[in-house]
């Protein structure tokens, strides 16, 4: 059997190696129009912020790797011009001698990858053309090195403020050049929510980053220019030769990676993956995604029954110290594709504050339904804060994964010792704080909500449980001052029949304020998720 695959960085080079391990027999070859091959993307920018001490670190395997181990030959330079899926040939052009030629197959992979996104910017003395640059290969980090090291700029313009922007916002600003960022979106790192894209904002604002939201850029005054707008898949290839487009506009392929013609897989960022939550198709190009189908394609391909279970969209990413992890639906997500939901945000440290644990905030999304089988399910969270976040993001991963429900997070039997977390850890917290709302009548109000109902006049009855200094410092408009320890007493003088709030700094004075006063009479009592540091 004769297995050709195109593209050699994560998905190539994956089914590659899982196609030897299922067969001696194949012959394999992997045609890449590039120089490098399995070099690792995510680790670029950290190249720039000397953190990665060669580029040699990050594409460590060449073809003579994969020839001595997997007895698997890669063409680098080698860029195919044309699929017959028909006569099942590629036409080839060797990029070094400017030869073409044919090569025919039995098993086909596209691992076509994605491409940038350019934008068009204008600059002082023109178009953006030598000083601005796009990081999606290795040879684009070369470029960029050398300018930097050439030119030594002082200020660079990124735009867009996706997960590569913003690791590559905080490697310049390490070097020392001065950074600006422009999101034609109304927030920055647009995948999360409004409300926890807010707290990455404040903290690129707190390292001197001067940020642009809800802008195009029209004219860019700065030494350097990074566009970091996104990519879109490789599909030119496949679409030539009749190859399923998917709803995404990426390549759309069955469990086991295969496309419409049989005998021809694809995998990486050039096809489309679905929502494991959802069961919708989706476009999520990562690099662990992009090894996971490539293995399944190399498994495939060589009669193997791996099969893709979709993903979460789970990601992670850094910047000045703050980790930022996300998976499965944001709260915006859910509400546009139709599932009531229950939401709410837990403020807690990683581990006790006497081990030096700082706060994270965990913005949990879970369903509300009338099905037992649904309700209470786990449809996505957000995690901001210093440490511990990595963690946590996986737990919730793993439950989602297994169809986990909110009361299941309580009943976790995570590890605890105070170097480690604390004694309720902050993913079973959120949990009980879920569980409550949807089951025992302890409802959460969001500040997107709180504020909305405000705005429209509604006659609420806001309770501010915190102590009198706290409240004359600052609080939300129209409430009213009741410490928790008064509220007791306080409760009979207070409108049973009014829709009332309580909120604290956090959200946990402000639960145990809802619950004298529903135990008071009060019919309907909101606690306001997240507290005072979640309305802004």
């Amino acid at each position: 059997m004769k297995i050709l695959i195109i593209g050699a960085v994560a998905a190539g080079t994956s089914a590659a190696a899982k196609a030897r391990r299922n067969t001696e027999d194949a012959q394999i070859t992997v045609y890449e129009k590039d120089s490098y091959i399995s070099y690792s993307g995510c680790g670029m920018p950290y190249f720039l912020g000397g953190h990665v001490e060669s580029i040699d670190a990050l594409a460590p395997r060449d073809p003579q790797f994969f020839k001595s181990k997997y007895n698997v030959d890669i063409k680098t330079r080698h860029e195919v011009l044309e699929i017959d899926a028909t006569a099942k040939t590629l036409k080839i052009k060797n990029l070094d001698n400017g030869e073409i030629f044919t090569d025919s197959f039995d098993k086909l992979i596209i691992a076509t990858g994605a491409k940038s996104v350019i934008p068009t910017i204008k600059t002082a003395g023109g178009t953006a053309g030598a000083n601005a640059f796009a990081l999606r290969n290795i040879n684009d980090l070369i470029k960029i090195a050398a300018f930097i090291d050439e030119h030594k700029p002082k200020s660079a313009l990124i735009v867009g403020t996706g997960y590569i922007g913003l690791e590559m916002c905080e490697n310049l600003t390490e070097r020392g050049i001065e950074v600006s960022m422009v999101e034609k979106l109304p927030q920055v790192c647009p995948s999360l929510d409004e409300d926890m894209a807010r707290l990455v904002q404040k903290r690129l604002e707190a390292h001197g980053v001067r940020v642009s939201t809800g802008v195009e850029v029209e004219l860019a005054d700065a030494d350097l220019v990074i566009l970091a707008t996104g990519v879109r898949p490789e599909v030119s290839l496949a679409q030539n030769a009749g190859i399923a487009i998917g709803a995404t506009g990426a390549i759309a392929v069955n469990a086991k990676m295969q496309t419409n013609h049989p005998d021809i897989y694809a995998c990486g960022d050039c096809i489309e993956q679905f929502n494991s939550v959802t069961g919708r198709a989706i476009y999520r190009p990562l690099g662990s995604t992009a090894n996971k189908t490539g293995r399944i394609a190399g498994d495939s391909a060589t009669g193997g029954d791996l099969e893709f279970r979709g993903v979460l969209g789970t990601g992670i990413f850094q910047i000045f110290g703050l980790s930022v992890a996300q998976t499965g639906l944001s709260e915006r997500e859910a509400r546009e594709q139709g599932f009531e939901v229950a939401v709410c945000h837990n403020i807690k440290p990683g581990k006790p504050e006497y081990m030096g644990g700082t706060e994270m905030v965990i913005k949990a999304i879970a369903q509300k339904s009338d099905d037992a089988k649904l309700d209470g399910r786990l449809l996505g969270v957000q995690i901001v804060g210093e440490d511990g976040v990595d963690k946590r993001i996986d737990v919730f991963v793993t439950a989602m994964s297994f169809g986990a429900k909110a009361l299941d997070l309580e009943h976790l039997d995570l590890a605890y010792a105070p170097p480690f977390s604390t004694t309720k850890d902050p993913v079973m917290y959120t949990g009980m704080i879920l569980e409550n709302s949807l089951h025992r009548g302890r409802e959460l109000i969001t500040s997107a909500e709180l504020k909305t109902r405000i705005e429209a006049g509604e006659k609420l009855q806001i309770i501010d449980a915190r102590v009198a200094a706290q409240f004359e410092k600052d609080h939300i408009g129209g409430a009213e001052n009741v410490p928790l320890e008064r509220l007791r007493d306080a409760a009979d003088a207070l409108d049973r029949d009014i829709t009332t709030v309580t909120y604290c700094n956090k959200g946990v004075s402000g639960n145990a304020a809802q619950n004298v006063l529903i135990n008071k009479g009060v019919k309907k009592v909101y606690n306001l998720s997240g507290g005072r540091k979640s309305f802004n």
